[in-house]
Order: C-alpha cells, then sequence, then structure tokens
C-alpha cells in the first residue's frame, strides 16, 4: 500500500529482556508523523512486555515525534490474567492525548476463532482529523463487505454487558495466562 516499512529494536536476547535503551533511540531517529506498530500486551513472539513505566517514556518519545501509536491488541487477559490491566499502554496514550490506532481482535480471547470478530477504534487529536480519517474507513470498508457478520459480535457484545458473564470471562482470560506462563 506504499508504507516505507522500517524495523525498530525490541527484545534483547543477552538480557532476555526489553531493549528499551535501542527502542527509544529507534523512535527518537524515526521521521516525525510516523506509525509505530506495537503489541499492546502478550508481545508475540517473545512474552515480553514494557512496564507501565517503560510504556511511559516509550509514549513520551511517541508524543514528541508526533507520531502515531499503532496498537495491536490481540491477546488481552493473556499477559497478566487482567484484561484491565493488559490494556494499559493504549489507555496511557490516550490520556496523553496521544493519536492511536487499535485493532482488537477476539479471535483468540473470546475463542471466536472462525467469526473474525474485532474492533478498530481511532483516536484522532481533532476533528478535522476525526473527519479525514472516518472518511478514508468508509472508503476501504464499503467494497469489502456489504453487512459484516454479527454472530461473533453479539457473543461479545453478550459477555460484555452482562455482569456475571463479564466476571466469568475475565476469570477464565486469568486461567488462560496462568496457563501461558
Amino acid at each position: 500500500c506504499g508504507l516505507e516499512v522500517r524495523k525498530y529494536r525490541y527484545y534483547d536476547r543477552k538480557k532476555s529482556g526489553l531493549d528499551l535503551e535501542g527502542m527509544v533511540q529507534d523512535l527518537s531517529r524515526a521521521r516525525d508523523g510516523s506509525i509505530i506498530l506495537l503489541h499492546a500486551c502478550a508481545h508475540n513472539p517473545t512474552g515480553c512486555d514494557p512496564t507501565l513505566e517503560e510504556w511511559k517514556e516509550l509514549i513520551s518519545v511517541i508524543s514528541s515525534k508526533s507520531h502515531i501509536a499503532f496498537f495491536d491488541a490481540a491477546y488481552l487477559g493473556f499477559a497478566s490474567g487482567d484484561v484491565e490491566s493488559d490494556a494499559q499502554a493504549f489507555r496511557y496514550a490516550v490520556s496523553q492525548h496521544v493519536p492511536i490506532i487499535l485493532a482488537q481482535s477476539f479471535a483468540k480471547n473470546f475463542g471466536l476463532y472462525g467469526e473474525r470478530v474485532g474492533a478498530l477504534s481511532v483516536v484522532c487529536g481533532s476533528v478535522a482529523q476525526k473527519e479525514r480519517i472516518l472518511s478514508e474507513l468508509r472508503c476501504i470498508i464499503r467494497p469489502m463487505y456489504s453487512s459484516p457478520p454479527r454472530h461473533g459480535s453479539s457473543i461479545v457484545k453478550t459477555v460484555l454487558k452482562d455482569p456475571s458473564l463479564k466476571l466469568q470471562y475475565y476469570e477464565e482470560c486469568a486461567g488462560m495466562a496462568i496457563r501461558i506462563q
């Protein structure tokens, strides 16, 4: 689609952990206004996630460079066992007024693999930016489908709106996180 893709340092094999210094350097050197793809939690393939303090440093660099943070959130609840805690990176970015794109999948954490259930959320910096992005998204999605599948999204909606089902879902995510670790 015409994007110039570049890599940034993330994992330090010698430390068996995040290469925060290298990542900060690479994000600082990226062209202003770049889109930075990040895993919100349960980084695939390393399993290594920044701490909240490290996220704060990364978000500060992203903000100072006018980058857009594009979060891939396919594993919410599987990193810490707590869906709310696993959302801290993108929630912090939003609290700092950093424009974000959030691609959220429910295929794994709801076991809805064949349903292709997810959401794309965009937090914009202004109303004008929102209108431009919405216009582009409409152009992209219209030829893809006239009426999106509803079964999987209805399941997710039912679970998240019902307090007892939501609690059960959170407990099952916590159990899965324990099994994965």
